[in-house]
């Protein structure tokens, strides 16, 4: 743990650049929003606290799923990032003796590596105040650093620089570790005689700078690591990147990808060694894929569990379900949410399947709907198989015993059980519990008119004439 550090997130904003509803820091990258994966970085570093400074859409921003570790401070106007830092301002009083590491929560790429090199410098220098920088061709959109003739550090903002500083590359990233009784001693120092009218933070490295403070920044070389991500184009970039990055980590973990580019795959996503996903798979949310697995192109996982030894075969689709070893999928498979597939089960083309468990070494080769379902083992699904589960009203189970046979074009009108053994005829309907090792045949009786066809036509012709 790193005692004595507390760390900040700053999030208050809109991001208006965006043109969106919803708010900057809760678009996703991934499967996961750009605020999330700035408050897992930070926590990496295992901080006393962790504080967010929320404004713009605080409600929402609230709701969402993070460590009751997170605390949140509310900035009701949104006057700038120093004004954002004075939020918080009572909790700062209280540890004057600590550092505070702030960050912008529009840096979802940084990796607790980085951060702690930071801290690292801070600490081993006994600075006040210890900023990070970075060497970039595209330093658009960042404030550039500005050593002065009396060599003291300053940032000016893009917006405030002239055209000479914007040529520099040296850029201010937007993370600061500051000693918290120097923070407190410089805030009110800081105006917003500016263009936007705003409290700048990055004003603090100048004033405790001439104040003879020990300022410095890190200057790191991952410059990969620093999107600020302001608008949709900057998102994408975001993105591209993460997605390279988690490829490499399932190469590294013995995972064959056929086509990275067009994977998708979220990252908090495991796959086990020796699968295989072929082009254009997406796979999302909560998933797991075991070992040995293959993914043929197309499939469209979610929040799914997958067994070793399994094949899913082009064009699925699979959300919520969970899918045991050696099971087999697809091509052109539906299994909705709360299905459960068990070893050894065929699932084939065009079968949908929603809230069913499919018994081990089950197959249901094609056009078929099992939902509300419970099929026990080795039973085989013919053609063209529906559960009828809804009246209109609510829905219903049916039950299939162990090794049942269930004739092509079958409707079972639930609630309906079938017994263990038995055989339902093609063409029935089931409208009533079968006994265990039984034949059942549930059909309209074949009515056969000779010659009704002829006549019919020949009556046809006479009315024209």
């Amino acid at each position: 743990m790193n005692k004595g550090l507390l760390a900040l997130i700053l999030a208050a904003g809109k991001g208006t650049r965006f043109k969106s509803d919803t708010i900057k820091v809760l678009h996703p990258l991934m499967g996961k929003t750009m605020l999330h994966l700035v408050v897992e970085t930070i926590q990496k570093l295992n901080p006393d606290q962790v504080h967010v400074v929320v404004g713009y859409q605080r409600e929402r921003v609230k709701k969402q799923p993070f460590s009751p570790h997170v605390q949140f401070v509310v900035q009701e106007e949104q006057l700038g990032t120093a004004h954002a830092v004075q939020a918080v301002q009572e909790v700062l009083e209280e540890k004057k003796d600590k550092d505070l590491l702030i960050i912008n929560a529009d840096l979802p790429l940084l990796r607790p590596e980085t951060l702690q090199l930071l801290l690292n410098q801070h600490r081993n220098d006994r600075n006040s105040l210890t900023f990070l920088t970075t060497e970039s061709n595209r330093p658009g959109g960042f404030g550039r650093v500005i050593r002065t003739e009396d060599n003291l550090l300053r940032v000016v903002e893009e917006k405030e620089a002239t055209l000479s500083q914007k040529k520099r590359k040296e850029i201010n990233v937007g993370v600061y570790v500051v000693r918290i009784r120097d923070l407190l001693q410089a805030l009110p120092k800081i105006s917003n005689r500016n263009r936007k009218g705003e409290y700048y933070l990055t004003d603090m490295i100048e004033i405790m700078s001439r104040e003879k403070k020990r300022v410095n920044f890190y200057r790191t070389p991952q410059v990969d690591e620093v999107v600020g991500v302001n608008d949709r184009s900057e998102l994408a970039r975001a993105v591209d990147i993460l997605r390279w990055r988690k490829v490499q980590s399932l190469y590294e973990k013995g995972v064959t990808l056929y086509d990275p580019s067009s994977t998708w795959i979220d990252l908090d996503v495991e796959i086990g060694v020796d699968s295989v996903l072929y082009n254009s798979v997406v796979i999302e949310g909560n998933s797991a894929i075991g070992k040995s697995c293959t993914f043929y192109p197309f499939v469209h996982m979610v929040d799914t569990r997958v067994g070793n030894d399994v094949k899913i075969l082009t064009s699925t689709v699979i959300e919520g379900s969970t899918i045991h070893d050696h099971a087999q999928v697809g091509p052109f498979t539906h299994l909705r949410p709360q299905t459960v597939i068990r070893e050894g089960a065929k699932v084939g083309n065009f079968v949908e399947m929603k809230k069913t468990v499919f018994g081990k070494k089950s197959k249901a080769g094609h056009l078929s709907y099992l939902g509300d379902s419970e099929i026990e083992e080795e039973v085989n699904i013919g053609a063209g198989t529906i559960t009828c589960n809804y009246d209109g009203i609510k829905k219903h189970r049916t039950h299939i015993g162990k090794g049942a046979f269930i004739g092509s074009g079958t409707e079972l009108v639930a609630p309906v059980k079938v017994g263990r053994g038995s055989y339902l005829g093609a063409g029935s309907t089931i409208t009533k519990d079968v006994s265990s090792d039984s034949l059942a045949v549930a059909r309209g009786r074949q009515v056969e008119k000779s010659g009704w066809a002829k006549r019919k036509k020949e009556k046809e012709k006479k009315n024209k004439e």
